[in-house]
């Protein structure tokens, strides 16, 4: 009995046993990865509805999308770096690239992507694509696109006596002119809202000579190019063509539009789809887009939007990279256009898609192909925040073309300062061969 009652035991441990290690072979495979994925806002919600088909497609790697606040972000962002816990892959704004590279925290990429089958360089657009180059290295893909451009008023423009939108910053100066005249004192040509810097910055990226100099130790805003878009922008403000006023003092653009208080705005991508829903169906006739002029015909316009990158602690870098080449294919970039409506960063995404028939959206295809980045410093936000304040004083009449641009070399001087200490003591940065 003593012998049966033993076996018995000893049978229903081993069976408990093997159950035991059936269940954690099913809710672990060991073959699987998980990527951790930091997405901002909008983005990261709708790039989750994104990643069934990816995980069914690629079933050895599971993704951990993780959203942070775009308030938020770039804190948590430094936060991570310095107590060694960042994320696999994530989602960086353009103008924050310089600065995890510098950190010395993200990936170079470039080898990945000569060895990819999926990543084609030539099909991006080169502005965006450049935002990525740091000193000769690659540290990230583009994942969407930002640029500014003009929105105005066909049917207030036809009557002032134009019937196309301006090529140069001479028509526009006439165009403007004339509206004003036609609107009278209590409505305005243009809305340039004072603690927006874009527009300034925008207009900074049309000229040949750089906002810094000497390898981005200096600001170089006294140099003739940025003291002419300077002037130009004091003009419209001198003109009264523009109300000296920020976007809280507007703060229904849309419905200001409708009732032709002004008649052109400077504005991004994500308004297409506010003018076509705010605006009532009577009007959906009377409003276009069109690229920004420049000082002698067709302007430059900044190289905005996001980027992948994956941090260089990474435990799971190949399959990171797979998940940006998954992202990167142009069907998957026009279901995430679909999703959040943020514009795709390859020229082939655009064919045969609802973008390609969106009259209100070509203007953006024609202007991302002259659009430039901004200087690729860490301290650029810095430096730009330092426009809008500076570019308001002027409009109110508190500082001269001649004044601003000085201001602005001092502020952005004692901003670099210690940038050109780091340069003088530090190392010449690593660099990798960059598509």
């Amino acid at each position: 009995m003593k012998v049966r009652r033993a076996r018995g035991w000893h049978r229903t441990a081993l069976l408990a046993v093997a159950l035991l290690l059936c269940a954690c072979r099913h809710d672990a495979p060991p073959s699987t990865q998980t990527v951790t994925f930091w997405a901002m806002g909008r983005e990261g919600e709708s790039v989750r509805k994104l990643m069934p088909a990816f995980e069914r497609a690629h079933p050895d790697i599971h993704v951990r999308v993780e959203i942070l606040p775009w308030k938020a972000a770039h804190q948590k962002l430094l936060t991570a770096f310095a107590g060694d816990v960042t994320p696999d892959l994530c989602q960086l704004g353009n103008t924050w690239v310089p600065e995890l590279a510098a950190l010395g925290a993200l990936q170079p990429l470039g080898a990945r992507v000569r060895g990819s089958k999926r990543i084609e360089p030539g099909d991006y657009f080169p502005g965006i694509w450049d935002t990525n180059r740091i000193d000769g290295t690659l540290y990230g893909v583009p994942w969407y696109v930002d640029t500014r451009l003009l929105f105005y008023r066909k049917d207030l423009l036809a009557r002032a006596g134009f019937d196309h939108p301006p090529r140069s910053w001479s028509e526009w100066a006439r165009q403007m002119a004339a509206v004003k005249a036609m609107v009278g004192p209590k409505r305005y040509a243009v809305l340039l809202p004072l603690n927006e810097f874009e527009q300034l910055e925008s207009l900074g990226l049309q000229q040949t000579q750089s906002m810094l100099r000497d390898g981005g130790r200096y600001g170089n805003f006294q140099s003739p190019g940025f003291k002419h878009a300077l002037r130009f922008y004091d003009e419209i403000f001198r003109k009264d063509w523009a109300p000296k006023v920020t976007n809280t003092e507007v703060s229904n653009p849309w419905a200001e539009f409708g009732r032709g208080y002004f008649t052109f705005y400077v504005s991004g991508p994500w308004n297409i789809e506010e003018f076509k829903n705010r605006l009532p169906a009577s009007q959906q006739n009377d409003w276009a887009t069109a690229p920004l002029p420049g000082p002698d015909g067709p302007g430059a316009s900044l190289a905005g939007g996001a980027s992948l990158v994956i941090f260089r602690a990474s435990k799971h870098k190949q399959a990171a990279w797979t998940l940006i080449e998954y992202l990167s294919r142009p069907n998957v970039q026009r279901k995430f256009y679909q999703l959040v409506g943020d514009m795709p960063p390859r020229r082939s995404a655009w064919d045969n898609s609802a973008l390609a028939d969106d009259p209100h959206a070509r203007a953006f295809r024609v202007q991302l192909e002259r659009a430039r980045p901004v200087p690729k410093v860490p301290e650029w936000e810095r430096i730009a925040a330092q426009l809008a304040l500076v570019e308001e004083r002027m409009a109110h009449g508190r500082l001269s073309v001649d004044q601003a641009a000085r201001t602005l070399d001092e502020r952005a001087d004692a901003i670099l300062a210690k940038r050109r200490w780091v340069l003088a003591h530090g190392r010449s940065p690593q660099r990798e061969p960059s598509p």
